[in-house]
């Protein structure tokens, strides 16, 4: 994909100066001639990097950064000031910059800063992908110790569409491992394509395009997927009209419910329920109770450096008849606690004071 770059300058000869030599270089390049400008245009395109000019009409080079930050917290931003003054570097750089540029500015000197920060761009990129390979990697860890035959029937159901090019509509309550299930999906298929998760409760425009951008064909993980608005509806549906993306959606609620009353569309719906799926909740696959707890025992206490090693009988009897409302990720944080607070190898029944109340 071609790299999008947006130059912030209010002097239009520069401008287009700059845009004539960075497009000469394979770029697409996008003008803008104030800092409210670009501000409004990065709501709508994502932009591998952003050279402005500090002096501008209105808001300065500086409070653009800042502003840019505070939502785009990765967003490269390249400085060009005429006043070279160690002050003015440092005051850039301090607001996130990942470099300055002297003017006059020299079309060569340009060229090379604008490369090595697509290359910082790039190796970001990689830097996240690779994190979420190996957060994967340690979730699928958990998926072997499910003996539930609820479990075991859903792990099937998934292996068997894993090859397909069918979109997953996952249901679930809080707390069931949703992303789980897309998580195994996406390792069963055994590609180097990435998979993306999108907590859609804190999703917006731009964040949603970079993590389209960035899958490439992958797996993309929409969480929540009824907490985004009607705008952010309309535009994810463009964007998978657009791309070979196989997307796995979760929620907690009614998706038909909300389609009835307004509050999801109906078209989306269509897009990304090919296939649905159910997690049932802990309280009816009580088998996977005692091997999810030693996972959670064995990992906290590396973790921790602690001695835990076990449940005691009657610790697990209180954990096997409590019935679960956050589900897994109760458990997990339960036994978080417990780990902290057990002085011994043995969790006893008094170090689960949240079970006995």
């Amino acid at each position: 994909m071609d790299k999008r770059l947006l130059i912030v300058e209010d002097e239009e000869t520069l401008c287009e100066s700059l845009k004539r030599v960075l497009s000469k270089e394979g770029y697409i390049v996008d003008t803008v001639n104030t800092a409210e400008s670009a501000l409004t245009v990065l709501q709508e395109v994502p932009y591998d990097l952003i050279v402005t000019d500090i002096i501008l009409p209105g808001m300065n080079g500086i409070e653009l950064i800042r502003k840019i930050k505070e939502d785009h917290s990765e967003q490269i931003v390249v400085v060009m000031t005429a006043y070279a003054s160690l002050e003015t570097a440092v005051e850039a750089l301090r607001a996130g910059s990942y470099d300055y540029i002297v003017k006059p500015v020299m079309h060569e000197e340009i060229k090379q800063i604008v490369k090595n920060a697509i290359n910082q761009k790039v190796l970001q990129k990689e830097n996240r992908l690779l994190k979420c390979q190996l957060e994967n990697k340690y979730d699928i860890e958990t998926i072997s110790l499910y003996k539930s035959p609820a479990m075991r029937k859903l792990i099937e159901e998934i292996k068997a569409i894993a090859d397909s090019a069918a979109n997953l509509l996952v249901l679930g309550e809080t707390g069931t491992e949703k992303e789980l299930c897309a998580k195994l999906l996406h390792s069963i298929r055994k590609t180097h394509k990435p998979f993306l998760p999108i907590p859609c409760s804190a999703a917006d425009t731009n964040s949603i395009r970079q993590a389209m951008d960035a899958a490439d064909g992958g797996v993309i993980f929409l969480n929540d997927i009824l907490c985004l608005n009607a705008d952010l509806q309309t535009m994810l549906l463009t964007l998978l009209k657009e791309r070979a993306l196989r997307t796995v959606a979760a929620t907690d609620q009614d998706m038909e419910s909300a389609v009835r009353k307004g509050a999801f569309s109906k078209e989306l719906l269509q897009t990304i329920k090919g296939i649905t799926l159910r997690i049932p909740s802990l309280r009816e696959r009580k088998e996977d109770i005692e091997p999810l707890s030693n996972y959670f025992i064995q990992k906290y206490s590396e973790e921790f450096c602690s001695g835990v090693r076990s449940l005691d009988g009657s610790a697990l009897e209180l954990m096997v008849n409590y019935d679960w409302p956050g589900n897994v990720r109760e458990l997990q944080n339960v036994i978080e606690r417990a780990v902290l607070i057990s002085e011994g190898e043995v969790i006893r029944t008094e170090h689960l004071p949240a079970l006995r109340n």
